[in-house]
């Protein structure tokens, strides 16, 4: 937690990777923590999720305090995982989305495990959580899930690369790379699912699916980008680009952005959803886009 309203910024609180019962992967931190009032929710490549609950308060002179506290502090995998896949790639890399309207947070981790947890308790100053939805898509889940307004959540999935994964292989080959979940019937939660990537080595979706007027975009690892009816999950078209292609997709005023790793920026007109977009312009940049860009009265900033 870093201080702004100093002379310098001032770094208030931190923790490590290191500090958790069992380590199982590493000690990055890929994913973007996500504030939700006092408490704050992230994921690390540590394989464990927290809660912290800040303690923000104002201390003399009115400066900025916090009194961190982690009151939720479970593993991203369980037992049934780790020999499902055979290995212990199991790190949380996506940003965790929660649903306001139940209490739930979502997150998936690198071996394929997507999670509900209950933390509605957490967040009114208890101590009750519960794990609430499990479900196993089969491999490599960096993609951050996105919740739409009816509570169904769309999951991208991509092809391990960093260990030998053949345990997978059937999951892989019997659930798309991008499928719809309704994790009110976590039995059988599967909506519908499309494969868009290849089963190659790290192929798949490593971007975060975007909806937009009916729509699912998503961008395929080994170059391009695809639109799917978010209703019923039909594949409506494929356009292929230099990949791999692993910025998240922007749709916004009928128009769609996506970049390639040749460093091109493409705008493209997606006024009509179900039919093969025409590029309305593209620009070139100076190396491979990865990051999504921010899109903010009328500029573009990538």
């Amino acid at each position: 937690v870093v201080a702004l309203d100093r002379s310098k910024p001032t770094v208030l609180w931190e923790t490590n990777a290191h500090d958790v019962p069992h380590q199982v992967w590493n000690d990055d931190w890929d994913a973007a923590p996500l504030q939700i009032g006092d408490y704050l929710l992230e994921g690390g490549e540590n394989s464990w999720f927290y809660v912290i609950h800040l303690n923000r308060h104002y201390g003399p002179g009115h400066k900025v305090e916090v009194s961190p506290k982690i009151v939720m502090l479970v593993p991203g995998w369980d037992a049934q995982e780790l020999a499902a896949i055979g290995d212990q790639d199991v790190s949380i890399e996506n940003s965790v989305a929660f649903d306001a309207n139940t209490g739930i947070v979502y997150f998936s981790n690198s071996g394929g495990l997507v999670q509900g947890w209950d933390i509605s308790d957490i967040l009114k100053g208890g101590r009750h959580y519960k794990r609430v939805f499990r479900f196993w898509d089969g491999d490599d889940t960096d993609a951050s899930i996105v919740i739409d307004p009816q509570g169904y959540l769309y999951v991208g999935r991509k092809m391990e690369e960093n260990v030998p994964r053949p345990q997978s292989f059937p999951r892989d080959h019997q659930i798309g790379d991008i499928m719809k979940l309704d994790p009110r019937k976590p039995n059988h939660p599967v909506v519908w699912s499309v494969q868009v990537g290849n089963y190659s080595p790290d192929g798949g979706t490593l971007s975060t699916p975007a909806l937009y007027n009916g729509t699912v975009y998503v961008t395929d690892t080994s170059g391009g980008f695809a639109a799917i009816s978010q209703r019923t999950g039909k594949l409506f078209y494929e356009v292929k680009l230099p990949g791999p292609t692993w910025m998240s997709p922007v749709p916004i005023d009928q128009q769609l952005l996506v970049g390639d790793c040749s460093g091109v920026l493409h705008d493209y007109d997606i006024s009509n959803p179900s039919k093969i977009p025409k590029e309305k312009w593209h620009i070139q940049l100076s190396g491979c886009e990865e990051s999504t860009p921010a899109v903010w009265h009328g500029m573009i900033y990538v």
